[in-house]
């Protein structure tokens, strides 16, 4: 008999922190039959995602808008692609904001409103959107100034760059809207229980989504960089035969400068990362899989995707002399000194 009052004691006894181990593993424990559940994952493999995703984070900040800082301030980089990085920088600058959220997502519970939820994933697909487009006219500007480099002052101007940009982010805006219309008309219909922020997008705006997201875009710049590979390499050799003094006096072809072209390098460098880092991400998209980003794999794949926003200004650090003069200047606080807007950076 009280062999049999003890193993009661006990059953119950697991059934009580059975009951306490659910209750903690639940987003809201006082919802306990709405809230939803918080995935199980080893302590280790939540840090391994957690930590390197906030550092990201932090450093894509930081150095994004010391990029803005520089490019605004000093009038002397106020140039037609330099109005280009700023626009991708200040889109990346969001990115690296926006990557706080992302670990809160992938933690499994969102402790905010629907409404913040519907904004975060409103201005993800925005901000991309127009990261994509920036490159797009980067490519096209790039282009042009190797390909056609007597038109490029004339056809490249500083206000038709402006116009450029400010028309790229009005279409991302525009675009996202129509993408994202069922989903910003119903903030959390679509999730299944408390604590979730999940949305769904119709077959049609998915496909239109990929096509003109990633699709279209990735073609255009891949065509634009091939020409203007072949073309940079064409016109590198004609300078190095205009040194030859024999055929110094013959040649009357039009080259491009040498700025130019490592311009187009650092710039294709950008491009280069920018596909390995946005490749993988459309990939598992393209695989259908609805829960793939939840694995340890797809965690990996999202945080790639960040760190391109990371990548791009530590390669204007390696390439652009400029930028390292700025970083000095900024650091020091020189540029709080009376026309230091007007310090020679080039």
């Amino acid at each position: 008999m009280v062999q049999r009052v003890g193993q009661r004691a006990a059953s119950v006894q697991q059934l009580l922190l059975s009951l306490v181990m659910e209750e903690d593993e639940l987003c809201f424990p006082e919802l306990f039959n709405t809230s939803c559940r918080r995935p199980k994952r080893p302590y280790f493999e939540n840090m391994l995602i957690c930590i390197p995703l906030s550092s990201i984070s932090l450093l894509t900040v930081i150095l994004n808008l010391l990029v803005i800082i520089s490019i605004a301030h000093f009038r002397q980089l106020h140039a037609t692609t330099n109005l280009l990085l700023l626009s991708l920088a200040v889109s990346d600058f969001f990115v690296g904001i926006l990557m706080f959220f992302e670990i809160v997502v992938i933690e499994g519970c969102w402790f905010l409103s629907n409404l913040m939820c519907i904004l975060y994933q409103y201005l993800a697909y925005m901000i991309t959107s127009s990261s994509i487009g920036t490159m797009v006219i980067i490519s096209i500007d790039r282009y042009v100034a190797i390909c056609y480099p007597l038109h490029y002052s004339f056809k490249i101007t500083i206000q038709r760059v402006q116009m450029c940009v400010c028309l790229c982010w009005i279409c991302s805006v525009v675009f996202q809207s129509l993408v994202l219309h069922d989903v910003l008309k119903q903030p959390g219909g679509f999730n299944s229980c408390f604590g979730e922020c999940v949305f769904v997008i119709n077959y049609i705006a998915g496909l239109f989504d990929l096509v003109f997201s990633f699709i279209a875009p990735i073609t255009v710049i891949v065509l634009l960089y091939v020409r203007v590979f072949v073309v940079a390499v064409s016109q590198a050799r004609i300078m190095r035969s205009q040194l030859a003094p024999v055929r110094l006096q013959k040649s009357v072809t039009v080259t491009v400068k040498k700025s130019e072209l490592k311009a187009a390098r650092t710039l294709g460098v950008v491009i280069l990362v920018f596909l390995m880092c946005m490749c993988p991400y459309y990939c598992l998209t393209l695989s259908g899989q609805s829960n793939v980003f939840n694995s340890s794999s797809g965690a990996f794949v999202i945080c790639l995707f960040y760190f391109n926003s990371c990548l791009n200004p530590i390669i204007y650090a390696f390439f652009y002399p400029w930028f390292r003069k700025s970083i000095k200047l900024i650091v020091t606080f020189q540029i709080l000194q009376p026309d230091s807007c007007e310090a020679n950076m080039l």
